[in-house]
């Protein structure tokens, strides 16, 4: 571990002890949010990005441990390690560097070199490198009535043998894989026949641009386009020069040693390193582009996740339809159904009324405070249905982004919850519970099914499991959760705990009635000190008897609270209820051994707002009236929409037609911009300007730039 926190420190610029604070606290079982919210003394306050970056690092090192050691075993087994061999095995800094060196003691297959060296032509291959500006007689091992019948397979053979060498040469690899990632162009065009078939990747029909300034959203679609059988790709630099590059390295005479060698270093190139490289390139730049695409996947997600909630309403939702009607549900504060029905508000004037006088009788017998309504199918006509309906002004009518309901109401979790109910009914309950906490119920959906993503599917699916997981779990620990109402689905995402201690804790709460006290989640089944450590600062009680328990002050810190409050010559809760009290303390009066001023800041500032919740104030949304399909567009309008995805190349903006349009990257502002995410957010509110619309083609291009 000391030589992999030095890589780690090195590669990060960070301090040495940081990093091997962080993998120890790691290996003892700690999370990454409770390292980054509760050590902040023994990391140097690093915060959760480094702290993975730490974490994913170190896993790749230990791969890398693991590789060497599988290298040198196998090696060892077929007694070809020598001294040398193990120190550069050992020394290798990356796995690339790594099977470099092993590639010509790889076991492989029989190439046409190893059936050149079967056939004894080796001695002749050394020769012809040998390069002596001579002529080199093959016929020693020609054999009229053997395997090698005439001097031009000899030195076929020969070639064969040198070209592999050449192929399998370390320092070779790395100067030309230098030259293929600087040089290199990709090149697509359409396989012949598929013009039709394939036109959504026209754009690449007849494309080529250097590697080193391909996007990773264009490689990605190029790479799609290619596993569709719709395009033809090919990564290579031009073949002249990377052939000069070897001709210099290798070639060392103008006689005919040097002209055999040349040509088995063009058949060398072409045959084995060139497909070799091109393969290693596209493995990078996929990496790279998974990377990148992961990335916005993540930062997407973590603004929907932190979306605004409505908070505890009597919520009515409705998920739209047209032939179907609208599904409706009532819920109480805590999201729990309270009554469901059909109604049919898009239909004959008369099912319009009788949709009506339904909708009002429910409001007005269950105290509705705000109206969910889906953005799906119909939306826009029964969005403009039920403000048409006079209800009280102090109803709060909103749509609400559905991507990925009706996944959730086929799903175990809500077969769970909704046993008795049909899906229809699941999915409108989700519509309405997204607007009461949107963390709370989207943390029930793989998140894929959210729809914040581009190209989910083309990318590494263990990288983008990990990265969204690592961004629901943050985000649930940064808002904190209520242990008394929250599902097992967001407990499981609590630091500490997951999937087992979830259901444990949801078992012992219905056995046991509501937790009154952080500590009595210790008598949950299998919940030790340890898990015990990670969860209760997440974790809230909000009408518990300490009053500390609705807060994220850590129980590990109480008795430090409790001797705050006895030094102001008050109580906890009035130091929680008395500004004039908290401004008494003095901070620097507590510093102690792992105790500093990052930790107590954070204590003084949960004192101040215990259990606050980050996220933003909620704000009403509602599309222009009138503008409810793509004909009602005009090049020059100004509207309200709301981002629904943020790529690399621009934003898509929800209007209310059915259609998102898209904001290129070019018209985000009036300024250069060099990423979206800069300007723009998942779920932000924005006044849109209309600058062109194509209905063929369904494409809405938008503009945030002044005219």
């Amino acid at each position: 571990m000391p030589e992999h926190a030095s890589r780690i420190a090195s590669s990060l610029q960070i301090n040495h002890h940081q990093v091997a604070t962080v993998l120890s606290l790691l290996e003892d079982g700690a999370t990454i949010p409770f390292i980054a919210r509760y050590r902040k003394e023994a990391t140097g306050s690093l915060d959760e990005v480094h702290l993975s970056s730490i974490r994913d690092l170190h896993a790749d090192l230990v791969e890398l441990d693991k590789r060497k050691a599988s290298i040198r075993k196998s090696l060892t087994e077929r007694e070809l390690l020598s001294e040398e061999l193990l120190n550069a095995v050992n020394r290798a800094p990356n796995l690339t560097e790594l099977e470099d060196i092993y590639l010509p003691f790889k076991p492989k297959r029989r190439t046409r070199a190893e059936m050149a060296r079967e056939r004894g032509l080796e001695p002749l291959a050394v020769m012809l490198f040998a390069q002596k500006g001579q002529t080199v007689d093959p016929a020693p091992y020609v054999n009229p009535k053997g395997e090698v019948q005439t001097a031009e397979e000899a030195l076929a053979g020969a070639r064969d043998i040198i070209a592999e060498q050449l192929s399998e040469t370390s320092e070779l690899r790395a100067r030309l894989r230098a030259f293929f990632q600087q040089r290199a162009v990709i090149s697509a065009r359409v396989v012949k026949g598929k013009e039709e078939e394939g036109k959504k990747f026209r754009d690449y029909f007849d494309w080529q641009e250097s590697v080193t300034k391909v996007a990773g959203h264009r490689l990605l679609a190029m790479l799609r386009g290619e596993a569709e059988k719709i395009l033809h790709l090919s990564l290579l630099p031009a073949e002249e020069e990377a052939l000069n590059i070897l001709h210099r390295a290798t070639v060392r005479s103008k006689a005919f040693d040097g002209q055999q060698v040349r040509l088995a270093v063009d058949d060398g190139y072409k045959r084995l390193l060139a497909p070799s490289l091109e393969n290693e390139l596209r493995t990078q730049l996929k990496e790279q582009a998974d990377q990148e695409a992961i990335s916005v996947f993540a930062d997407n997600l973590r603004q929907l996740l932190l979306a605004a909630p409505l908070g505890a309403k009597r919520t009515l939702a409705l998920d739209p339809g047209f032939r179907t009607g609208a599904k409706l549900v009532c819920l109480d504060r805590q999201g729990q159904l309270l009554h469901h029905t059909t109604i049919y508000p898009t239909l004959s004037a008369k099912q319009q009324a009788e949709a009506g006088k339904i909708v009002v009788e429910l409001c007005n017998r269950f105290h509705i405070e705000a109206i969910a309504i889906g953005n799906g199918t119909a939306s826009r006509e029964t969005e403009t249905f039920v403000r048409a309906l006079n209800l009280p002004a102090a109803i709060i009518i909103t749509m609400v982004d559905e991507s990925g309901a009706s996944i959730y109401s086929a799903s175990e979790v809500a077969r769970r919850e909704f046993a008795d109910y049909d899906l229809t009914v699941r999915g409108a309950i989700s519509i309405g519970r997204r607007l009461q906490d949107p963390l709370a119920e989207l943390v029930k959906l793989d998140p894929k099914a959210i729809g914040v993503g581009q190209y989910q599917h083309d990318v590494n699916q263990k990288a983008l499991k990990q990265g969204l997981e690592d961004v629901v779990i943050s985000c649930v620990n940064r808002v904190g959760v209520e242990v008394n109402s929250a599902s097992q689905e967001l407990l499981t995402f609590v630091s500490g705990l997951g999937p087992t201690l979830a259901a444990n804790i949801l078992a012992f709460r219905h056995e046991q009635g509501p937790f009154t006290d952080r500590k009595q989640l210790l008598k949950v089944p299998r919940l030790g000190k340890k898990a015990f450590e990670q969860c209760a600062g997440f974790l809230r009680i909000h009408d518990g008897t300490n009053p500390l328990d609705r807060s994220g002050v850590h129980p590990e810190r109480y008795a430090l609270v409790q001797q705050m409050a006895k030094d102001c010559g008050c109580s906890i809760g009035e130091l929680i209820e008395n500004k004039e009290q908290r401004n008494k303390i003095e901070l620097q009066r507590y510093v102690d051994g792992d105790l500093g001023l990052p930790t107590l800041k954070d204590i003084f500032d949960e004192l101040g707002k215990p259990g606050r919740d980050p996220r933003q104030e909620f704000t009403a949304f509602a599309f222009a009236d009138g503008i409810e399909k793509m004909e009602d567009l005009l090049e020059g309008m100004w509207l309200p929409g709301i981002v629904t995805n943020v790529t690399k190349f621009g934003a898509f903006v929800d209007i209310g037609v059915h259609q998102d349009g898209l904001i290129h990257i070019s018209q985000l502002a009036d300024r250069f911009v060099k990423d979206p995410a800069e300007v723009v957010h998942v779920r932000q509110q924005l006044q849109v300007r209309v600058i062109s619309v194509d209905s063929a083609r369904k494409r809405i291009a938008l503009s945030l730039r002044s005219e």
